[in-house]
């Protein structure tokens, strides 16, 4: 029975560090910073490891490298599996075994296994598509990336709105300039679909320089098509950014209402 509460306290106390939604402080907690730093070390070594100069003569301690993070990682993803009961809001072990995260984890552990076993080549590319998916899973130590979801939830209208005001612009100004430009210059505004690669690059101020109008008039549409562009970028942007300050004060509230379910246990 001792033995029960005991490893049941274990457990409380490891979900607390690895889950960020059981988490009491503020930002991550150590054993997910130690993580997030592992994560960051396997990107960076799957990166260095294209250099032919640095990989050629080192193989087998890149192979032996991959094996410790592989080792590494089996271990948090067995640990994060034994402690995801601790949150009411996973129902069971399989529940948390199929969520993309934890999918995304076993895989790439599977991969790192198979590269120190000999199988390289596509495999390594394998590695460094799914090292890339693995920042993604620094968004879930905080609520950064949720906060980011709930923004883009909560203001769908609005920027399918500014969007569709974005597509109408654009489309408007590669009209306009087909008509003006379109008979001087036919290989780049020759037809509408063509001034629209100008358009795009305008609007949202590239401006790439391989296509540019030469007539007063043209010119004239550029200049009011580049400062409508900046507009156009600022109304999404101070959408998104009233909805993310929305949401990372939501968060923060929700935080200071959570239970301290680790101190009531103790």
């Amino acid at each position: 029975m001792h033995d029960q509460s005991l490893l049941h306290k274990v457990r409380s106390r490891l979900a607390h560090q690895l889950d960020p939604v059981l988490y009491s402080g503020r930002g991550m907690s150590p054993l997910n910073i130690v993580i997030a730093l592992v994560i960051l070390a396997g990107i960076l070594l799957a990166i260095v490891q294209t250099e032919p100069s640095i990989r050629l003569g080192h193989e087998h301690w890149f192979r032996y490298t991959e094996l410790a993070l592989g080792s590494l990682f089996l271990v948090e993803y067995l640990a994060r599996l034994w402690t995801c009961v601790e949150n009411d809001s996973v129902k069971n072990r399989w529940q948390h075994f199929f969520s993309f995260f934890a999918m995304t984890d076993l895989l790439a552990i599977i991969v790192a296994f198979s590269l120190y076993m000999g199988n390289g080549g596509v495999i390594l590319r394998l590695v460094l598509l799914i090292r890339v998916v693995r920042l993604a899973r620094l968004g879930r130590f905080s609520t950064a990336l949720e906060c980011i979801v709930v923004a883009i939830r909560s203001r769908t209208y609005e920027l399918l709105v500014s969007g569709i005001f974005g597509l109408v612009i654009l489309l408007f100004a590669a009209t306009c300039l087909y008509l003006v430009e379109g008979h001087i210059q036919p290989e780049a505004f020759g037809s509408i679909p063509r001034a629209t690669w100008w358009a795009v690059a305008t609007l949202t101020t590239v401006g790439y320089g391989d296509v540019y109008p030469i007539t007063v008039l043209g010119r004239v549409l550029a200049g009011i098509t580049a400062v409508t562009g900046i507009c156009m970028i600022a109304v999404p942007t101070g959408i998104l950014a009233s909805a993310f300050s929305d949401a990372i004060k939501e968060a923060k509230e929700k935080h200071r209402r959570l239970p301290k379910v680790l101190d009531h246990e103790i």
